[in-house]
């Protein structure tokens, strides 16, 4: 079993909705599954889109990181993703940010996720599961954040917005 960190976020649609669907999607390849907080963040790179909606979810998987990541668009595509401008909207986007230790590039997948150094809205969901947790080559997640700039419009948590992460919620 490896742990991983996998980024969520929303923001076509019933964004909630969506999160929570892929939250449960998950818990079938990934066990011991913890949800960050849900938070509201202003769009990056392309700023004329809604607000997005962004969590992340931690656990163990036996998957490779290849075979997780086509897991990851396969939820995607299950919850009805549309193909559309590169960092524009999108009903759900699933980023592997973490493997491990594992640091890894290859066509299809970087690991970690080479623009969680830049993304608050990464980072914060992160650090609510683990502050200390280690990103091969980039550092603590706790110092990644507090390196990190803010936002336009900042990330700010949803209160009573949580994920389905167990069988019994």
């Amino acid at each position: 079993m490896v742990p991983v960190v996998v980024a969520l976020g929303s923001n076509v649609g019933d964004s909630l909705r969506y999160l929570r669907a892929a939250a449960v999607a998950l818990r079938s390849s990934i066990s011991n599954l913890r949800a960050s907080a849900i938070y509201r963040t202003a769009p990056m790179y392309v700023e004329d889109q809604p607000p997005f909606l962004n969590a992340a979810v931690s656990g163990d998987t036996k998957l490779g990181p290849l075979a997780l990541l086509t897991e990851l668009k396969r939820i995607e595509s299950q919850i009805g993703r549309q193909l559309r401008q590169r960092y524009g909207p999108r009903e759900i986007d699933l980023d592997l940010v973490a493997y491990g230790s594992l640091s890894y590039c290859g066509p299809a997948l970087q690991v970690p996720h080479p623009k969680t150094i830049e993304r608050r809205f990464v980072l914060l969901p992160m650090h609510d599961l683990d502050p200390h947790l280690k990103l091969a080559t980039m550092g603590s997640v706790s110092d990644l954040l507090s390196q990190t700039q803010s936002q336009p419009g900042d990330v700010v948590p949803i209160e009573d917005a949580l994920l389905p992460i167990s069988s019994d919620r």
